[in-house]
């Protein structure tokens, strides 16, 4: 059976067996994970482990050593980090989706909610996953800089351990707004968007994945990445309000 753990990196060793891959998986990605797991496993034979988190801390983790078979990053920045270490097998690694940036406030927040970049400067509190290491605290903050807002609420941002930890943080009322994925804010009921960050200000989000070369199941690494490129994937991850990339505004496997 598929199982799917968040974990650190001292769990995944114990985890990570010869006879099923360990995937190493950005938290945004978890939904939709869990939800292909009985195909995949159908599809092929295998099983898998799925470590979710900070692609930021997921990538450390590869280059320390954990044995990952497989990395779906949230931005294009971890995954080079991961390559220019040797660890991306080979004709494996491709350009898979594209995500949104969203405003999102408590389901029942009361006053005006934002409406759009300006707005933010008002607040008290807001939260982003860490704009130092999470890729989704980095398109965040490369949008609030380009429409020149960033000095004004720097001192007002609550850095999150990841996306879901910025979305739980907004669910509970701690901070007046936050900035998190469209995917993610689709599927929680405790939150409403205040505005969908424009496309002309928000920075290009791509996710790329790859298989990894110091897995103890490497056939099953290869495996996933290809699965993740089939129809029925790629419909799920639609479903999930992802943007699936094709084979020409994506980078073809290498």
């Amino acid at each position: 059976m598929f199982r799917l753990y968040v974990t650190a990196l001292f769990l995944v060793s114990l985890l990570a067996r010869a006879d099923e891959g360990l995937v190493f998986a950005a938290a945004s990605t978890t939904d939709v994970l869990e939800e292909l797991r009985p195909a995949f496993t159908k599809a092929t034979g295998h099983t898998v482990v799925v470590a979710l988190g900070s692609s930021g801390d997921l990538a450390r983790q590869a280059m320390a050593g954990a044995p990952a078979d497989a990395f779906l990053s949230a931005d294009v920045a971890r995954m080079e980090a991961v390559q220019a270490a040797g660890l991306v097998r080979r004709g494996t690694r491709v350009d898979l989706l594209s995500n949104r940036l969203v405003v999102v406030v408590p389901v029942g927040a009361k006053g005006k909610a934002p409406g759009k970049a300006e707005d933010l400067k008002g607040l008290k509190r807001l939260v982003l996953a860490d704009p130092g290491i999470v890729p989704a605290g980095v398109y965040a903050k490369a949008w609030l800089e380009k429409v020149g807002v960033w000095k004004d609420v720097e001192g007002k941002v609550v850095p999150a351990v990841d996306v879901r930890g910025a979305l739980a943080a907004v669910e509970a009322g701690r901070v007046d707004a936050g900035v998190v994925y469209a995917t993610d804010a689709a599927q929680s009921k405790k939150v409403r968007v205040a505005f969908e960050v424009p496309s002309a200000d928000a920075p290009r989000i791509v996710y790329p994945v790859a298989a990894l070369v110091k897995g103890k199941a490497p056939e099953v690494g290869v495996a996933f990445v290809k699965f993740l490129q089939t129809e029925p994937a790629r419909a799920a991850f639609r479903r999930h309000g992802f943007v699936v990339l094709s084979a020409d505004e994506g980078t073809k496997a290498r």
